[in-house]
């Protein structure tokens, strides 16, 4: 029995070796592949929908309660019935625009009352997030705090709606800013309901510019303002941030107030 094993294995030794096989990925069939790429192609089109869209709505472009008609959008953005479609359904899902079932989308109003309940959200949310950050924000989140209050405080706030460009940096920075204070807070979810909130935000500091510009002059002095919540979270004072922070996001809410009684007729109803 040894005398045959070791036989057997001397022949396979001695046997010739075949070539290995190699193997070749096979590709997706030509239908996978032009399917793959029409919903890459839809997506990057729903996309730049979703942007277009926010942007016109944020920047006042498209007014509160305006009828959002498909085939208006069509020609005004050169897109498609589906993108526009999902870009609607996703913002409808952010309180940017409402759906009213088979009369299609308006863009969302706004009230008084509307703004008041959305600053207590945004001061219940940002106040949570900042407190996690303080306690866990590291050196790094620390400097890039610095950063975003440096550049926005070298940043002037515009006060001619006519002056697009210098809105919208400015906008942009001030957006910065305080998603970088609750940045070290380690929730993403609570960084994607503060983007909402600032979205809000954003469309009622809008309407004042863009109605009357009296009504942008600044009785506060937001560059202070900053730099003091800024100070305070750098010295690991949650307490000061908090109410500071408090402060100054109820100020969007006091100066709308102010504005609608001195301008009834622009007032929203609640």
């Amino acid at each position: 029995m040894h005398i045959i094993r070791a036989s057997a294995m001397k022949h396979a030794t001695n046997a010739p070796k075949l070539p290995a096989r190699r193997t070749r990925a096979v590709p997706a069939p030509a239908a996978l592949r032009t399917g793959m790429a029409k919903a890459e192609g839809e997506k990057t089109l729903a996309e730049k929908a979703l942007r277009q869209l926010r942007d016109d709505i944020l920047n006042g472009r498209l007014a509160p309660d305006a009828r959002l008609r498909i085939n208006q959008l069509q020609q005004r953005y050169g897109l498609g019935l589906s993108p526009l479609r999902e870009a609607l359904l996703r913002l409808s899902t952010e309180g940017l625009v409402l759906a009213q079932g088979q009369r299609g989308f308006v863009v969302a109003p706004v009230s008084l009352a509307d703004l008041q309940d959305q600053t207590l959200a945004r001061k219940t949310l940002d106040t949570a997030a900042l407190t996690q950050a303080i306690a866990h924000g590291d050196a790094d989140w620390e400097s890039q705090v610095i950063a975003a209050n440096h550049l926005l405080a070298r940043t002037p706030l515009p006060l001619d709606a006519s002056d697009v460009d210098a809105g919208m940096l400015w906008e942009e920075r001030h957006r910065a800013f305080h998603r970088t204070l609750i940045a070290g807070c380690g929730s993403q979810w609570l960084v994607r309901l503060h983007n909402q909130m600032v979205d809000q935000a954003e469309r009622y500091r809008t309407i004042r510019i863009l109605h009357h510009k009296e009504a942008a002059a600044q009785v506060r002095d937001v560059v202070a303002e900053h730099a003091a919540i800024t100070d305070a979270v750098l010295k690991r004072d949650t307490a000061l941030a908090c109410e500071l922070l408090e402060r100054h996001i109820g100020a969007t809410e006091v100066a709308m107030r102010r504005f609608f009684e001195a301008h009834p007729k622009d007032s929203p109803a609640d």
